[in-house]
């Protein structure tokens, strides 16, 4: 009895500590009235899964702020349209509208500021997980690429004979 409740006792650690590592990774929000905004912090990046809408006119958009990168003019901070909600159509049979859309995945590395708007009359989903960049290291490793040189005569003295 008591080798049973141990190895009871064992595995319910175990099974407890594997969902702490892998359940919390991804997270969901849905947005209906106030913006999602989420931080990227330098040599981590943004993976999103799932951007989904249900309802309303206007597509949900999600806007992508780099924080360092500057631009050709010198201006930073520049913003960009990456991904839009993929509708649901919830009618079916005859009175279906819409085909079902493909829901895209995106990666976006930081630093960075992810922000979703909401949509006026419309209800959007979206998963997404952080995680940092892998194989980030102190070191660079620069590949310097340059034409074979050609090369040149180099003189050469010739002894004088000695009488």
């Amino acid at each position: 009895m008591e080798i049973f409740f141990g190895r009871f006792l064992v595995a319910c650690v175990l099974l407890g500590a594997a969902s702490f590592v892998f359940a919390g990774e991804f997270k969901s929000r849905i947005i209906t009235s106030s913006p999602l905004t989420i931080t990227i912090p330098d040599n981590h990046f943004l993976k999103v899964t799932n951007f989904t809408q249900e309802g309303g006119v206007d597509r949900g958009v999600l806007t992508v702020k780099l924080n360092s990168q500057t631009d050709q003019t010198g201006q930073t901070g520049q913003t960009a349209n990456v991904l839009t909600a993929s509708r649901i159509d919830s009618s079916t049979g005859s009175a279906s509208q819409n085909p079902p859309e493909i829901i895209n995945q995106v990666k976006i590395a930081g630093p960075a500021q992810v922000t979703v708007a909401p949509v006026l009359g419309a209800t959007l989903f979206i998963t997404f997980r952080k995680l940092p960049n892998e194989g980030t290291s102190t070191s660079t490793t620069v590949v310097v690429v340059s034409p074979t040189p050609t090369p040149t005569a180099t003189p050469t003295a010739t002894p004088t004979p000695t009488p």
